[in-house]
């Protein structure tokens, strides 16, 4: 599950008022991504829990909860050592082995094993937040606002969350951080305070067709066979604060870290889950839902299997960039199955329709009663209203919307010369001269270009512009190209494609010059950037203030829904998740994913050595294989095998990877790490017939340490319980 995609997708995920779930509450088994400060309400000592909720989270300090801290890459991990010693997914640290690669040492492809501390690798660019406090502040941020509606209460609710974390902050000890933000449209108002650490280093990583066993064919499925796992460690400065790296720094000493149980597991036991998970909306309205299913989802595949074609054709001639792309593919690919499977769920599930249903039974609700007329008797017909309005360009909107220009799309870091073509048109019709800030720019632009990439986004777009329906056309494409059909439309979109991309625009010269020409000029030099350009700077504002007019109206709106539908079920939601500390729960479990098959939730070594052919993505290492043939499993085996993967009901989505999965007495027993095919879509609706989640046993892990990476020193400095006999020893 490469949870960083819901980092960069989460401007288009917020933008385009992604869905909802079918279910508005903890109705069905194992449903529910809690907040810390309500696992105590939980029924969790009826499940299987053999600890006090306190022991997992606890206000006043010392809960499991305080070991499981985020990585700011958009991933979950945990202190596992009293020296700062961090377990996470291998493709939560994938990004680091990559930037620290060179032709000679690919660390994405070998992996990376240090032999003590001195050796452990700057992670770069990574930094690790941990959690000092939670709490609910909805009543604070809330007050005052019962009477009001529109601008004032907008108004009001920010003023009091700024108030409230401008005082929160002032009392926060030096270098913790308050946030206070809405959940769930505002129905929850939550405070969250942090610190954040710098400098963090690889420790062991296996290589990669272990940590990746499988690749994208077996990704997101059951049978799986990944040993997705990496470790870290948090380094700080001798005075214990927060410090960028430098060879001076000590390994920081968590006030909390988890103890591992490496004994035996079995299918039915209760399990539970402390981690980040990214974005969901689970309680949004029907039109909503619709949109994500047939314009947004299509579209985000679309656009990425783009993107992730011209990366590989890139890679495929040059193999100093291939090592350089390969972190950004492998994410891409992971971003296209899911949300590719995402659609397919919400249609198998009838998610549209089941929401629509709940509707109907909503509104007779309402209408039996004068209160709840008086509460909530607007909220369907305004939604109606709203959406109307709002749907009438939804597909040409949010492919203008994408494209780079005036605002800040996702498309434009990978179509950058485009973006200073329309900056520049934009200036040649403000008359307003080049800047050295602006040249700086169009000159670094030129570095990292990658022109295979702009050119096929770039063709996608007009293609897909030029697909759209009557009614949604682009029309200053339409102008443009007025009277061409066929073969010559097709061949104007490829010159226009190529004239960014290949030919007219190579070179920071070539952009830097258009800052000299006149409006009459540039149109007559280049008359299709010319029209193109003006378009989006027209349009793309009047897109942003039509969905920010939008989101205004409808915010309110979505909290009176939810509050109502809670009302009707007799029941109290649980917050969508958005990033922070979640908590939840479920049992070991296999499933059934259609008729005659039953999967069984455990794999093996043995298993994984079943599917090796020696091709890539299913070449095992030969000493994997002499291991298994050897039965040399130290104190990890099960059997004639090694556990490898396990499955288990608990409701995750991207940014629980990394995150530990625990046993009751609050030990980790694995890793998550993914999620199955059948069970996406749960960004959105929860499905406990099909919904599972994906862990790397936490014997593997440390099977692979010490017995394939010769990295037994790394396993001393944990607490282990379970199992017989000890590591390998090594110095450290």
């Amino acid at each position: 599950m490469r949870s960083f995609r819901n980092l960069i997708f989460s401007y288009a995920m917020v933008s385009a008022m992604l869905l909802s779930s079918v279910g508005f509450i903890v109705a069905k088994p194992d449903e529910g991504m809690f907040t810390p400060d309500k696992i105590a309400g939980l029924p969790l000592r009826e499940r299987g829990l053999k600890i006090k909720p306190e022991d997992i989270y606890n206000p006043r300090g010392g809960g499991l909860s305080e070991a499981v801290i985020r990585l700011d890459s958009g991933c979950s991990a945990e202190f596992i050592s009293p020296d700062g010693l961090v377990l996470t997914n291998h493709h939560c640290g994938y990004d680091a082995l990559v930037a620290a690669s060179t032709q000679e040492k690919n660390y994405g492809e070998v992996g990376y094993r240090a032999g003590n501390r001195s050796e452990e690798l700057p992670a770069k660019g990574y930094s690790i937040s941990i959690p000092e406090r939670t709490e609910d502040v909805t009543p604070q941020v809330t007050k005052g606002t019962e009477n009001l509606t529109g601008d004032a209460l907008a108004q009001t609710l920010r003023k009091n969350a700024a108030d409230l974390q401008a005082a929160e902050q002032a009392k926060a000890p030096a270098g913790s951080t308050v946030q206070i933000q809405p959940v769930s449209s505002g129905y929850f108002y939550y405070l969250y305070q942090t610190h954040k650490i710098s400098d963090v280093r690889i420790v062991y990583a296996p290589p990669k067709n272990i940590g990746f066993f499988g690749g994208d064919p077996d990704n997101f499925e059951w049978t799986r066979h990944a040993g997705d796992f990496t470790f870290m460690r948090a380094y700080v400065a001798p005075d214990g604060k927060s410090a960028e790296y430098a060879t001076t720094n000590v390994p920081y000493k968590p006030k909390k870290y988890l103890t591992i149980n490496i004994g035996p597991k079995n299918e039915g036991d209760f399990v539970f889950v402390l981690g980040y998970p990214g974005g969901t909306t689970r309680y949004r309205e029907s039109q909503n839902i619709a949109y994500a299913q047939d314009v947004n989802f299509p579209f985000i595949v679309n656009f990425l299997t783009t993107q992730t074609n011209a990366l590989q054709q890139i890679g495929r001639d040059d193999e100093e960039k291939r090592i350089k792309l390969q972190s950004e593919i492998f994410s891409l690919n992971n971003s296209i199955k899911a949300y590719a499977g995402g659609v397919e769920a919400m249609k198998r599930a009838r998610v549209v329709e089941q929401r629509r249903s709940e509707e109907a039974r909503f509104a007779t609700w309402v209408a039996a009663d004068p209160t709840r007329q008086k509460q909530y008797g607007n909220v369907l017909a305004e939604f109606d209203r709203l959406y109307e309005s709002y749907y009438a360009t939804a597909a040409r909107d949010r492919l203008v919307r994408t494209l780079p220009g005036t605002a800040t799309p996702i498309a434009q870091t990978a179509m950058p010369v485009f973006k200073e073509l329309v900056d520049a048109v934009a200036a040649v019709q403000a008359k307003k001269p080049l800047t050295d800030a602006k040249r700086a720019e169009i000159q670094k632009v030129f570095k990292d270009r990658e022109p295979v990439v702009e050119r096929s986004l770039l063709l996608y777009f007009l293609q897909a512009l030029d697909k759209l329906p009557a009614g949604q056309k682009f029309d200053a494409l339409e102008a443009l190209l007025s009277g061409q059909t066929g073969a010559s439309r097709r061949q104007a979109y490829d010159a226009i494609a190529d004239s960014v991309a290949v030919k007219d625009f190579t070179t920071p010269e070539s952009v830097i010059a258009l800052y000299s020409l006149t409006p009459e000029q540039f149109n007559e030099q280049h008359q299709e950037i010319w029209k193109i350009a003006n378009a989006l700077i027209t349009e793309q504002p009047t897109i942003t203030q039509r969905l920010a007019k939008f989101n205004a109206e409808i915010s309110p709106l979505r909290v009176s829904y939810m509050r109502g539908m809670a009302e009707m079920k007799g029941v109290t939601p649980y917050p969508d998740a958005n990033f922070t500390q979640r908590f939840t729960f479920g049992n070991i479990k296999g499933y059934s994913p259609r008729e005659a098959v039953q999967y069984a939730p455990f794999t093996t070594l043995k298993g994984m050595l079943e599917k090796d052919t020696g091709i890539d993505p299913f070449d095992a290492p030969p000493k994997l294989r002499e291991l298994q043939n050897a039965k040399d499993f130290g104190r990890y085996g099960v059997g004639d095998s090694v556990p490898l993967d396990f499955l288990s009901t608990v409701d995750i989505i991207g940014g629980n990877s990394g995150s530990p999965i625990m046993n009751g007495y609050g030990e980790q027993i694995g890793i998550v790490f993914d999620g199955n095919y059948e069970g996406l879509g749960n960004d959105y609706f929860f499905s406990p017939e099909y919904g599972r989640t994906i862990s790397v046993d936490i014997r593997y892990v440390l099977f692979l340490t010490e017995k394939f990476g010769d990295a037994g020193w790394i396993l001393n400095e944990m607490t282990i319980k379970g199992g017989t006999g000890k590591a390998k020893a090594a110095s450290n």
